[in-house]
Parts: C-alpha cells; structure tokens; sequence
C-alpha cells in the first residue's frame, strides 16, 4: 500500500525474540525499530521484569522516565547518534516510528498488557501517544546522555510528516 499525503501504510513493529543487543544490532543495520518483548516473573512476594537492557548499556548512555497524561501525543522527534530503548511500565503508549527517506511506518501498543523494549535507532523520527484513560510510565535508556550545549535531537510536530494513526482505531 502506498502512502498519499494524508495517510500513510503503517506495519506493526518486527518482534525479536533474541537477545535485546541482537535486537539493537539488527535495528541498527535495518534502520528499523524492534520490540523485544518481556515476561513477568512472579513468586508469592510480587513481580518483576528482569535482564530488559542486559548487553546494551553503555557508561555514557544515561536512564530516564517520563510520564504521559491521557489525549497526549509527543511526537516527533530523531537523533543523528543515538538509540532509544523504551519501556511503558503502567498504562499503554501507541508507539511510532517513521523511517523519512522512504516514508516506511511502524506503530505497536506497550505497556502493562504488552512488556517489552521498543530499540528506536537512529535517524528515525519516533513518538507516542498514551492509549485509554490513564497516564502512562514510560522507562528509557538512551545511549548517549543529553547535552543541552549539543542535544542530539530534532523535533517537529505530530501532524508534519503525515497522518500518522496516532487516534485509536476501530476495526
């Protein structure tokens, strides 16, 4: 399917069930993103996501977290020199992702229903929109901490590369 300037052909996110430094590897080489997903252990003291960024931290990445309020989109952003590794832990985020020099679209729903690792290499412009009515947590580590004398960032608005389906959609 081919884009027209109102819409575009988006597919869902390539899911890796390897190693997330495999996955980074591949999403690098492809210019693509990939989901790795995540399983809950659990034992009668409470749950825990485990090993999520084994093999692919860096000294000097840096760990962050932000949380996303209901009806919010933040999108569109890239980076020149660094990879993305996102994780919602509560609520639901819609992920893009949007590769510019060929208009290729990747979207998929994460959070508490759906663990796992978004790897966003770069140039690709990416966002989010929260899904449902609360807000969502999302954990990030970036392999290049911020530098507010060179920030590794380009942003634009949600609606300037396209119509992205960032609305939920019905089926």
């Amino acid at each position: 399917m081919s884009p027209t300037p109102d819409s575009m052909a988006v597919r869902a996110i390539p899911i890796h069930d390897g190693p997330i430094a495999e996955a980074y590897a591949r999403a690098r080489e492809q210019s693509e993103p990939r989901f790795v997903p995540a399983s809950w252990y659990a034992d009668d003291r409470g749950a825990s996501l485990m090993n999520l960024m084994q093999g692919v931290l860096c000294p000097e990445g840096q760990i962050n977290y932000s949380v996303q309020y209901p009806g919010v989109v933040k999108a569109w952003h890239r980076h020149r020199k660094q990879t993305d590794f996102w994780l919602c832990l509560h609520g639901h985020l819609k992920v893009g992702v949007l590769r510019a020099d060929d208009r290729a679209a990747w979207m998929m729903v994460v959070g508490e229903k759906r663990p796992g690792v978004v790897v966003i290499p770069p140039p690709l412009w990416h966002g989010a929109a929260t899904v449902g009515p609360a807000p969502a947590g999302l954990l990030y580590f970036v392999t290049r901490a911020y530098d507010p004398n060179d920030p590794d960032e380009e942003r634009t608005a949600p609606d300037a590369l396209g119509a992205f389906p960032w609305q939920v959609q019905h089926r």
